[in-house]
Formats: structure tokens, C-alpha cells, sequence
């Protein structure tokens, strides 16, 4: 299925840009005859102004309406050699010559810019495949917020996958932006999927992960990482090679879980503990990446995971992340500085649990 990328403008008559161009011209036109000032170049500047905001071809249309308005005022005012009169018309023909290649140039660089986007969004879907709602007793829900307002493309990374020793999960963010950062993460990606299915706990799964990368990645390159093992008996292993640990939700609140003693990054051969902890009908775990806990406001303060947790139960898993979302773009004044991904876990077993995701 091809994309097209190519957005086309919108009519003529609802153009600002073209409004913009000709109301300016009109305005020139009408100062130049009170004043006595001839306005030389003021004309030009109509078609300047709508090759900012239109395209090339209607640029034209208003750079060609500002040259016979030159040339028609110029006809009417007395006084005027054939000299000025021929300055006026070169002066503004000039203009408008450089405002349809203005108009022109930025056409193309905003074309190339949205062939780049759909090429990076395409990227980004390769790496983070769509994510399973539910693995046996297992809900989940995953969202990728990306702080660019061109492309959601970024090295934050996650993935869940059923495996013989439980449904394993990571979620990671990858040092550096843009396409770099895509590539490593892919790696991370397809050495988790590779040996999740064999590695017999998620601290090993991290060592072998590890392995893999560090082979593939600079010196100066890491990948923060959390990995997590959802065990049929009722538990939950965690392995965390320098990331921000999970936060729980069950009956006793919420907290932060306790994953051990720190560990480097991946990439820089973390050796991480295993950490166990109840894991029990109805709860809830959200796995996230730090542009969630370190989003500031205005004055500086950091979101945090207590401005969340509201959101994170009494409804479903997509709508409590849609929630969490809400109150991170409210925080931080709509944009956000740094890529968040959000995985949200539940433990389905109670029959009957409220809110069930679909």
C-alpha cells in the first residue's frame, strides 16, 4: 500500500496567504496615493508575504496583481518619468520574481520534510510491533508519546512477549534521538525477542540481551532497560539495568517496587539482581521510560509518578494510559520534551475484575 504525503492546498478562496498577499498590495496602493512618498518596492512585499504562506503558483498569481497595481498606480500619479516609472515596475517584478522562488524552494523542503516522516513513523512501526491486549491472564496497554512534533520517532522501545517461563516484558530508552536510536533499539528489540524464549529469568535475560548489543552499539552508547517476568505462580521477577523501577497498584496502594541494587545500562555490562515480588489478582504495574517522571512544568517541577496514579485504576487499561497521558500534556503545557513509553500491565485471574480492557 503506497502513502502519499503530498497534502494538497486548500482552495484559493479560503488561502490566507493569498488574502495576506493582495490585502497588502491594496494597502501599499492606497498609501502610496495619499502619500507623498512613492512606496518603490512596497508591492512587492504582498507577494513576499503569501510566498511564506501559500504555494508557488498562487505566489505568482499575487506577485502579477502587485506588479499591475504598481504599474496602474504609477499611471495615474503625475509627475512620474519614464525613468521611476520603469524602477517602480522592475523594482516590484524583481520581488516577485523572488518571492514564487521562495515559495518554490520551501514547497519542496516541506514535501521532503513529510516524505521524511512518513518514512520515520514507518520505522518506528517496523521497531515497536503492535502489542497483544491480553496473554492468557494478562492484560495490557501500551502508548508511545513522542516529544516531535513532525515524527513519533524516538528511542524509547517496549515489547511483551508469552514465553515458557511467563509473560515477559521490557521497556526501554535508548541514549540519542532520530533514526540512531531507532537502529539500536531494533537491536535491543530483536535480541529480547531471541532470547526471551530461552533465558530462564529476566536477570539472565538482560545479561544476554546485553551480549548482544554490546557488539552492535559505540562506547558512549546505552540502553536503559527493566525487564519483567509475570510467573503463573502468583509473582512477578524484575531485572533493572539502570532504569526507573515499575510502580504497582493493588490493594495495598501504590509504590514503587525495590529492584535490587542499581546496575549500569546495557551496552555497559550490567549484571543486574533478580527481584521478586507478590503479584496478585487485580493488580496493576506500569512500566514507563523517564520522560514520564522527569516532564517539568513551567516552574520547573517534575511530573511524577503521584500526579498519575489516580488515572491508573477504576477504569480501562486504554483509557487509564489515555488518562496518564491527559495529565502529562497538562502538566508540561501540552508538548513534551522527551519520547514516554507507557506499558500497562493487570493481572486478570479474579473473575470478575472491574474495568477489564477490551
Amino acid at each position: 500500500m503506497s502513502v502519499t504525503v503530498d497534502e494538497a492546498p486548500a482552495s484559493w478562496v479560503r488561502d490566507s496567504g493569498v488574502w495576506a498577499g493582495m490585502s497588502i498590495v491594496l494597502l501599499v496602493a492606497m498609501l502610496d496615493r495619499v502619500s507623498l512618498v512613492a512606496l518603490t518596492g512596497g508591492f512587492g512585499i504582498g507577494a513576499l508575504v503569501t510566498a511564506m504562506m501559500s504555494t508557488a503558483r498562487r505566489t505568482a498569481g499575487v506577485a502579477a496583481f502587485a506588479l499591475a497595481a504598481t504599474l496602474g498606480v504609477g499611471a495615474l500619479s503625475e509627475g512620474y518619468g519614464a525613468a521611476e516609472f520603469a524602477v517602480r515596475g522592475l523594482t516590484c517584478l524583481v520581488l516577485g520574481v523572488l518571492a514564487v522562488v521562495s515559495a518554490e524552494t520551501r514547497e519542496r523542503r516541506e514535501a521532503r520534510l513529510r516524505r521524511l516522516t512518513v518514512i520515520a513513523d514507518a520505522a518506528q512501526r517496523a521497531v515497536l510491533r503492535a502489542s497483544p491486549e491480553r496473554i492468557g491472564t494478562m492484560g495490557f496497554a501500551v502508548r508511545y508519546v513522542s516529544a516531535s512534533e513532525e515524527a513519533g520517532i524516538g528511542g524509547d522501545l517496549y515489547e511483551i512477549a508469552a514465553t515458557p517461563f511467563g509473560v515477559r516484558v521490557i521497556v526501554g530508552d535508548v541514549r540519542g534521538k532520530g533514526l540512531p536510536a531507532v537502529q539500536t533499539a531494533a537491536s535491543v528489540l530483536g535480541a529480547f525477542r531471541q532470547a526471551a524464549l530461552s533465558a530462564p529469568d529476566p536477570a539472565t535475560l538482560a545479561r544476554r540481551v546485553d551480549d548482544v548489543i554490546s557488539r552492535l552499539i559505540d562506547d558512549e552508547e546505552f540502553v536503559t532497560a527493566v525487564f519483567a517476568e509475570f510467573r503463573a505462580d502468583g509473582t512477578v521477577a524484575l531485572a533493572n539495568c539502570g532504569h526507573h523501577p515499575p510502580l504497582l497498584l493493588d490493594a495495598d496502594g501504590a509504590r514503587v517496587l525495590d529492584t535490587g541494587e542499581p546496575t549500569p545500562p546495557l551496552g555497559l555490562m550490567p549484571d543486574p539482581e533478580l527481584a521478586v515480588h507478590p503479584w496478585r489478582p487485580g493488580s496493576r504495574m506500569l512500566l514507563y521510560t523517564d520522560g514520564l517522571v522527569e516532564a517539568r512544568d513551567e516552574a520547573g517541577e517534575f511530573f511524577g509518578l503521584d500526579a498519575g496514579t489516580p488515572v491508573l485504576t477504576g477504569r480501562p487499561l486504554p483509557a487509564a494510559l489515555d488518562g496518564l497521558v491527559e495529565r502529562l500534556r497538562a502538566h508540561v503545557g501540552g508538548r513534551v520534551a522527551d519520547d514516554v513509553a507507557l506499558v500497562l500491565a493487570e493481572d486478570r485471574t479474579r473473575v470478575g475484575v472491574a474495568h477489564a480492557g477490551r
